[in-house]
């Protein structure tokens, strides 16, 4: 399908390293403005831009996306309303608001020629930036975006196969067969580009496992299941986050125990 659109959707890629060089506001606010016309529930984001300093990557730009009450509890004052909705849900409908933002600028900055890559620690580290940034309550970083004009050209990488992807009308039993075909294309993928090994990445095993891949054999399955196998057992940080930002999110189901 001939599409400039879907043309640079599909050719996205995160990028690592960046040109020293700065884009101008109206790029900036170009993008911004993109984001602000994705779908969305409410409009409850926000988005903190630094530029003072180059960022991870050596990227001029970094965007912290927020989910944002804050704004909305001062217009439904303006209104009489107090909010009363469980915050569970309200950060569930600002997820959605400021993911769709995020990647609406991620297709614009394509669409200009520039760069990015998400970085999505910054709910773990959520204290950190509201200290930075000054954020006021109900204000919560989600996802940042280090973006810039590339100073490299990596291919884009494989995603899984259409039929383990697109399940009509049903969600299918997912056969053996499936599953290692999916595993296979985005295994051969990734090495085939020898990603891991460029980028001199492998997670290290925990719990006393003994390492048996080797870069050659170490593809994207078995990076990812390194993660969800060994990261963040415990949802005690994450909920310590929220607090800190204003978000209670067990505090209805502690008054009725």
């Amino acid at each position: 399908m001939n599409n400039p659109v879907i043309e640079s959707m599909l050719q996205r890629k995160s990028i690592r390293k960046y040109e020293d060089r700065m884009p101008s506001d109206e790029v900036i606010e170009t993008i911004v403005r993109a984001g602000q016309q994705a779908p969305f529930a409410a409009q409850v984001y926000s988005i903190l831009l630094s530029r003072k300093k180059k960022h991870v990557f050596g990227a001029p730009l970094l965007f912290t996306i927020c989910v944002d009450y804050h704004k909305m509890k001062l217009i439904m004052g303006k209104r009489d309303w107090s909010m009363v909705t469980n915050d569970l849900s309200l950060l569930i409908f600002g997820i959605q608001d400021a993911a769709m933002m995020a990647e609406n600028m991620v297709i614009a900055a394509e669409s200009l020629g520039l760069g990015s890559v998400y970085l999505g620690n910054a709910p773990y580290v959520a204290d950190k930036i509201a200290a930075e940034y000054n954020l006021p309550l109900k204000v919560f970083p989600l996802v940042q975006l280090a973006m810039g004009y590339p100073a490299e050209d990596a291919p884009p990488r494989l995603r899984y196969p259409m039929d383990f992807t697109l399940f009509e009308d049903e969600y299918p039993e997912l056969t053996d067969e499936m599953i290692e075909e999916a595993m296979a294309m985005m295994d051969q993928g990734y090495m085939g580009q020898d990603y891991y090994k460029k980028n001199n990445y492998m997670i290290p095993l925990k719990n006393g496992r003994k390492e048996t891949f080797t870069f050659d054999d170490y593809g994207w399955t078995e990076h990812i299941s390194r993660k969800w196998g060994q990261w963040f057992p415990s949802v005690r940080d994450l909920l310590v986050q929220l607090e800190k930002r204003g978000f209670h999110i067990t505090s209805d189901l502690d008054e009725k125990e």
